[in-house]
Order: C-alpha cells, then sequence, then structure tokens
C-alpha cells in the first residue's frame, strides 16, 4: 500500500520527476518524460506494479529525511539500534535519464535490502531481466529497457523481483544507479555517480541563489520556486501542474485526474512568480511556450497542452490499477483538453501584458497569435463555457469565465496604450466597447444583492473560490463593495476549518462528478491575497501560517486538503499550489495585494513591480 502523499519526496532531472517515500521507496517514475508510462507505479497500485525500495531491514528505524539546501538532492538518515545509514538520492540534471541512490554508513552496523521491480507501462508489463557481461542487470520489454549498476550483488525472486542484501558498516559506501533507454539501442553509457552527486547539488544551488527574498518565509518560498524549476520540461520550457496522475481529490472518489499537462488557466500568475521570484530565463520560457502551444486556428485553442505543445491528450482508464487507497478509475490523459474555457484567453493576454510591464519583450509571433485569438473572442465571449473547474456537468455562463474575458480586452488595450501602433484606433474602440459591455454585463447578471456577492454562474446562488480573483485581475478595486461581500461571503460559505472550498460539491452546484472534494489550496491562498488587500494583515498572516502547517517537512504541498482526514489530497507536489504560496509571500512582504501587483491600482496605472528582493514589513 502507498504512503500518505505528504511522505513522499520529489526528485527531478528537467524532464520528469520520481516520488521516494520516507521508508525509501520511489513507487512513480516516468520516463523518459513527465508523461511517459510509469514503470514504478506502486502510487496508484500495490508493489505488484512497480517500485524500488533501499532501506534497513531493522523492524524498528527511525527516519528523518532533508533536502539539501537550495538543491532538490535528498538524504535521508535512517536509525536503528545498530547503527545509522545515509542514503542519498538525486537524479542527475542535464546527463540523460539516470536515477542514483548512494548509501554511505554513519556509525554502527547497518542491514540493509534493496528490491527492485520494473513493471513498464503502468505496471502492466513484466520485463524480460537478464545480465551484460559487465554483470550489470537489464530489464526489457517492448521500447523500454532500464539498467541497473551497483557493487551489491543482486539475485531473483520467485515474485519477479530483484533483491540484494548488504551490510554497511561506518564509512562503507555502496552505489545504484538505474538508467534508462530505449531497447534497440546501446545500454546507456554508465556515470561516476559522486561526481555526478557534485555536479547535480552545484546545478540546483547556483539556480536557487538568485532567488528573492526578504519575507518572513525565505526557506519555503526558496523551496517552492525550486518546486516549480522541477516540474518546468527543459527541452520546451512547458511547466507540467503536476508529476503525477490520478491522485484523488477525495479519497476513495472518482475525481481523479491526470496532471501531467500544462494548463493555460497557471500562465498569468505562474510567470508573475517566476519573474517576481527572480527567474527571468524561466519566465521567457514559459512565455514562449504559451505562444507556441497556441498558435493555429484561434477556434481550436485548447485549455491545455501536453508538455511539447500537443494537443491530442485522449483520456483513458487504467482498469488493472486499483488507485491510490482505491481511488478509482485511474485515469490517464485528460478530456478537459476539448473543452471550452473562456478563461484561457484572458489568461494569455495576462501573461503577455504582465511580461510586458516588467520588461520581458513580446514576440512579434506572440503579438499576431494574441490578436488572432482576441478576434475569435470577439463573439465567443458569448457563449457558456466549462468554466476554469472545468466541469462535466454542463456548460454555464460563468462568471469568472466572463471577467477574464473582459481581462483579455482590458489588457490588449493596455498593450495598445503601451504601444499605439500595433493596431488602428478603430479597433481599439471596438475592444472597449466589447470590454465595457463584458463588465456591464457581469455586474448586473453575475452580482446577486441578496448574497452581496458574485456567484458562480449567471442567475446562481451558489458560490465559487474563483471569484476571488475579481480584484486580483483589476476587475474591480480591491476595495469596491461588491468585492469585498464576495469575499466576506465566500469566508463565511466556502471556509471549512480554516481553509477555502473551490465550491459546493453538492446542492445547487453541480460538476456531474459524486463525492466529494478537499479544500482547493491555491483557493486560500487567494482569500488570503484579498485580506492583505484589504489591509487585514494579522488574518493573512494567521492565514498562511495555517497554509504553511500543512505542507510536509520538506516543503512539498498538494493540490487539496482533507480538513476531516487532516492529510493531503490531489494531485502532488502541485504547481498551482506552490505559486499560489510564492505569490502570497510576496504581496505579503510587499505590504500590498494582487489587486495591486497583478491588476493594477483603481485609476488605471499599470501594476506595481518588484524585483528580486523584498522589503520585510
Amino acid at each position: 500500500m502507498a504512503e500518505r502523499i505528504e511522505d513522499y519526496a520529489l526528485l527531478g532531472d528537467g524532464r520528469t520527476g520520481a516520488l521516494v517515500s520516507r521508508k525509501g521507496s520511489v513507487d512513480w517514475l516516468c520516463w523518459p518524460r513527465f508523461d511517459a508510462a510509469a514503470l514504478f507505479t506502486a502510487l496508484l497500485g500495490t508493489q505488484e506494479h512497480g517500485f524500488w525500495a533501499i532501506a534497513p531491514v531493522a523492524g524498528h528505524v527511525e527516519t528523518q529525511w532533508a533536502y539539501r539546501e537550495g538543491s532538490l538532492v535528498l538524504e535521508t538518515r535512517h536509525r536503528t539500534r545498530q547503527g545509522e545509514v545515509l542514503v542519498t538520492d538525486f537524479m542527475p540534471t542535464g546527463d540523460g535519464p539516470h536515477l542514483v541512490r548512494l548509501v554511505e554508513g554513519v556509525h554502527g552496523t547497518v542491514a540493509m535490502r534493496t528490491e527492485l521491480a520494473v513493471r513498464f507501462d503502468y505496471g502492466s508489463a513484466v520485463p524480460w531481466v537478464s545480465h551484460s557481461e559487465l554483470g550489470d542487470l537489464r530489464a526489457v520489454s517492448g521500447p523500454h529497457k532500464v539498467v541497473l549498476r551497483t557493487d551489491v550483488p543482486l539475485q531473483g525472486t520467485e515474485r519477479q523481483t530483484t533483491v540484494g542484501e548488504f551490510t554497511v558498516h561506518a564509512g562503507d559506501h555502496r552505489r545504484f544507479v538505474l538508467s534508462y533507454g530505449a531497447s534497440h539501442e546501446p545500454d546507456p553509457a554508465p556515470i561516476e555517480p559522486r561526481a555526478m552527486l557534485a555536479a547535480t547539488d552545484r546545478t540546483w544551488r547556483d539556480w536557487s541563489r538568485r532567488c528573492a527574498h526578504g519575507t518572513p518565509w525565505d526557506a519555503l518560498l526558496q523551496r517552492s520556486l525550486l518546486t516549480l524549476k522541477a516540474l518546468i520540461y527543459h527541452p520546451t520550457g512547458g511547466i507540467v501542474a503536476a508529476p503525477t496522475a490520478s491522485l484523488p481529490e477525495g479519497l476513495g472518489g472518482e475525481r481523479n485526474w491526470d496532471y501531467r499537462f500544462c494548463w493555460l488557466r497557471d500562465s498569468t500568475l505562474t510567470l508573475i512568480a517566476l519573474m517576481d521570484g527572480g527567474y527571468i530565463d524561466e519566465a521567457r520560457n514559459w512565455l514562449n511556450w504559451l505562444v507556441r502551444a497556441v498558435a493555429g486556428n484561434p477556434e481550436q485553442a485548447h485549455i491545455l497542452y501536453g508538455i511539447g505543445g500537443e494537443r491530442l491528450l485522449p483520456e483513458i482508464t487504467l482498469d488493472w490499477l486499483p488507485g491510490y487507497e482505491n481511488s478509482s478509475p485511474v485515469r490517464i490523459g485528460n478530456a478537459a483538453a476539448s473543452q471550452f474555457q473562456l478563461d484561457v484567453y484572458g489568461e494569455l493576454f495576462d501573461a503577455l501584458y504582465q511580461a510586458r510591464v516588467r520588461g520581458l519583450a513580446v514576440s512579434e509571433d506572440g503579438r499576431r497569435v494574441g490578436l488572432a485569438l482576441l478576434g475569435h473572442l470577439e463573439t465567443a465571449w458569448q457563449r457558456p463555457d466549462e468554466g476554469i473547474w472545468e466541469v462535466r456537468g454542463g456548460s454555464r455562463h460563468f462568471v469568472h469565465s466572463k471577467v477574464m474575458a473582459w481581462v483579455a480586452f482590458d489588457r490588449a488595450l493596455r498593450m495598445y496604450e503601451l504601444n499605439p501602433s500595433t493596431v488602428s484606433k478603430e479597433q481599439a474602440e471596438r475592444w472597449k466597447t466589447i470590454r465595457d459591455t463584458i463588465h456591464a454585463e457581469v455586474c448586473e447578471k453575475g452580482f446577486d444583492k441578496d448574497l452581496n456577492s458574485f456567484v458562480q454562474y449567471y442567475g446562481a446562488k451558489a458560490l465559487d473560490a474563483s471569484l476571488l480573483l475579481i480584484a486580483h485581475t483589476g476587475f474591480l478595486p480591491q476595495h469596491d463593495p461588491r468585492v469585498v461581500g464576495t469575499v466576506e461571503a465566500i469566508g463565511r460559505g466556502l471556509m471549512r476549518n480554516g481553509f477555502i472550498l473551490r465550491y459546493e460539491t453538492e446542492g445547487q452546484t453541480t460538476d456531474g462528478l459524486s463525492g466529494n472534494e478537499g479544500a482547493f489550496l491555491p483557493c486560500t491562498f487567494w482569500y488570503a491575497d484579498n485580506l492583505i488587500g484589504l489591509g487585514r494583515r494579522d488574518e493573512a498572516r494567521a492565514l498562511i501560517e495555517r497554509l504553511i502547517g500543512i505542507c510536509n517537512d520538506l516543503g512539498l504541498v498538494s493540490e487539496e486538503y482533507d480538513v476531516h482526514a487532516e492529510r493531503l489530497v490531489g494531485n502532488y507536489p502541485q504547481a498551482f499550489t506552490h505559486v499560489a504560496l510564492v505569490n502570497t509571500l510576496l504581496s505579503y512582504a510587499h505590504g500590498e495585494g494582487p489587486a495591486e501587483k497583478q491588476g493594477g491600482k483603481a485609476d488605471g496605472a499599470p501594476p506595481a513591480v518588484h524585483r528580486h528582493r523584498v522589503a520585510q514589513r
């Protein structure tokens, strides 16, 4: 059985990610890309579906783990009554697909055991295992191959696993290097693990050294930015929402989705987090990925894409996997890719604009793609859509979607004002008319006077935490009574044990799915942002501390939190949550909410931009 979600660490190399448990078992790994089929899938099933464990044999073990400071190199200390060992896990950056595990005796004597079960194609394919002339273990199935090189003697078992038992004394070193390659090609070249450890650690430390600082939570800020870096697919600049698939939003339920893709809805907040966090190159690469991904017929724009910009992401279920804690079905691919969501147009234009005002040039291709999408939006904004939460219960006129359509025209006009030669005055006037029409419609049809709040969709009585972004976007000022009323209504109606739900999953709101889900953590950060903007800093800080408190001891956090079981749920670690965490910490340190940092001031002035270091208050 898999461990609790918070009992996993992330390893990464800029192309994929692995999850290793506190007990020393790698239960999830997709090679050679984030979205490739997993060869360790015990996270969504059992050990029969693939894992790799290295741990003491003793029954009573005390374990402590931590990343090296500023690095994604993981160090785990296991203490038994007989001694202590240090296990160092990492994936080398820029040197091919390898997973390295080093075991070092610290003191005393510790009996250790490793067990490897490679199961390609999400646990469905048992490989043919053999040994090379040099004694390396080779596992092959179809197009896939992995090679294990170690100085520990290994033997096969009846369970079709490979086992090695060894004793580590103080000062002893044992090495394990698992490498991936195509089955029709020569075995991957061997690497020198100690030299690769030093190089990998140096690469992460050099990167994290540029992180913004000056907040009350600098260590967590740096860790979140490191996590975002680990979720970037280096060859293209695309950022996966998470390295995992089908970790449930509700334990035992059906709300299980594949998040190994790139969502346009994350565009603006991700770009702001990277740029304000001190990482211009990563922001530029993300922006370039966005432009390439949406290029083409504007009517065929998707809400999410593959890490290379792929559009065909068919959703299938893997019936042989029982799911994490029997949460089924296990889904691979994501059918939401074919949905119509208005908010992505606003996200794209806001990203272009935020990049522009922060000094990042927008390419000519980016400008032309944006104009084509805006031309389509001139009529498309009137259509109902599936909304930011990708509901499967039918299209509606979601208020957040309309607000983001307004954002698209508003940001296009702001960019026109920065450079009037880009479009004609007549076209700009047409955009202004549409922008003002959307604004009036949302205020008329999307606001409920009895609730004193904006609502989820036109005519509804239901609340939706996406409405917390109204002030972020500059649609209305932070202190507008309608914004204040919405924040208060969401605090009353969607708060559960100190955390915010996206929306009610029962009653008047329907998303076409059964069961409930946890509190959505980005929304809770958005609530804190509004408290900051309203000057309620003590409340905001208390909420931030509560959110920080549910991160695991490595600083990682998932998409949602089960307030009853007091456990992380949803895919993990979640980029959107870490993005929200970064932006909220910086907003608190700046002393202003995103309404000023992202949407601009009420007088129409551009957003306030802060560089790298922030002033602690």
